[in-house]
């Protein structure tokens, strides 16, 4: 199943045209959370130097695959996991969610949701199980309908048929701006029980920088939908803006918000998310040190990453490459890169969606190569289980 490494010569190629890529459609042929106190500010210091700082994690990693979970999962997207370590994971294209044992992964399709419509980057994207599960049950789903994306959480009761296991979609957000390209999707409860979520700007560049619009921005909520006492700014959403495309959510031992998002032709970036602050799209793309705009924490060549989920573990940032078809560990000491990130799996499974931390040093990670961009071999796509370190 694995795939053969590329030669030098192709490696090379890949690298010298890394601005000219379509990629995932990021590169075009063209009470309260985490508050400003909490999150320190990006350093914008390249990531192949070690910043002094406290001691983190070793600055060299590992990555062992313990097994292969499941498998022939059609344009898997989001997956969130259930109290009991059960996975569910959204189909994009079929707009259906499916629970995998994470002890056999056998596969159980719990329902569909309605008003999806596929197309481009959208369809049904992102999950997140509520805080509350144990009482209310509820599935939150990011999706793409025929006139936005949108927000809305379904009772999953268990107890029926399988298939019919999914109550009727109950909106908590919709006008998300919907497009071709750049939809977002990912979405995630925070320490403080709120639902973050990352959004695209559908390639209207101007939306990133509209504090008006949804688009391009990552977004706090409470679970009913409404903004959140102590936003950045009353009766709003929006929690940071200047964003081109979201797709990647996750907090550290510290509660600090960490996001991973596509460049154009140069850069991809993984920033630390502070509240009300400006990440420059598309008046800077990576470390531009532009006054007014934050920095990346750290920044990849668009050939390298075009980065989709990330999770937190054993003292790392975890990010999935999709175009670069890699893993890449981000090591920390506080708020910075504690050594240079380094690859995993290259060229090994092919493109990679979303990553989940699955406690201590067990990761789940999720391949997308039945997403019309990848090339799809025997048994795509898969939850692989790694051991991390």
């Amino acid at each position: 199943m694995h795939r053969p490494a590329l030669t030098a010569v192709v490696a090379a190629a890949l690298f010298l045209t890394a601005g000219c890529s379509s990629g995932d459609g990021q590169h075009p042929a063209g009470s309260s959370g985490p508050s400003a106190d909490a999150a320190a500010s990006p350093t914008g210091g390249s990531p192949t130097t070690s910043p002094s700082a406290p001691a983190g994690p070793p600055a060299r990693g590992s990555v062992k695959v313990v097994s292969t979970l499941t498998d022939e999962l059609d344009s898997p997207w989001g997956v969130a996991a259930l109290p009991g370590g059960d996975l569910l994971v959204a189909s994009r294209d079929e707009g259906t969610i499916t629970r995998v044992s994470a002890d056999d992964g056998r596969k159980t399709e719990i329902g569909s949701v309605p008003g999806v419509a596929p197309g481009g980057e959208g369809g049904l994207l992102g999950l997140a199980v509520s805080p509350s599960f144990a009482s209310d049950q509820q599935v939150y789903a990011y999706f793409t309908t025929a006139s936005d994306n949108r927000i809305a959480r379904m009772l999953y009761d268990e107890r029926k048929p399988a298939g019919q296991q999914l109550g009727a979609p109950d909106t908590v957000l919709r006008g998300i701006p919907k497009g071709v390209i750049h939809n977002g999707g990912r979405i995630a409860f925070g320490p403080d029980k709120m639902l973050y979520a990352g959004t695209g700007e559908t390639g209207d560049t101007g939306l990133a920088q509209d504090k008006d619009s949804l688009g391009g921005k990552i977004l706090r909520m409470t679970p009913d939908g409404q903004p959140v006492h102590g936003n950045p700014e009353a009766d709003s959403l929006v929690y940071s803006y200047g964003h081109r495309n979201v797709q990647g959510l996750a907090w550290d031992s510290e509660k600090r918000l960490w996001a991973a998002e596509f460049g154009q032709n140069t850069w991809d970036e993984l920033n630390l998310v502070e509240p009300g602050k400006n990440y420059g799209w598309p008046e800077a793309e990576g470390k531009a040190g532009k006054a007014g705009f934050v920095d990346p924490v750290a920044q990849w060549r668009t050939a390298d990453a075009s980065p989709s989920g990330i999770a937190y573990a054993q003292g790392s940032i975890w990010m999935a490459g999709l175009r670069g078809e890699r893993l890449w560990r981000i090591p920390l000491s506080g708020a910075e890169p504690s050594a240079e990130p380094q690859p995993f799996l290259e060229e090994e499974y092919g493109r990679l969606r979303t990553v989940l931390s699955a406690g201590g040093d067990q990761v789940w990670l999720v391949t997308s190569e039945t997403d019309t961009r990848g090339t799809p071999g025997p048994g795509d796509d898969r939850i692989l289980r790694l051991e991390v370190r």
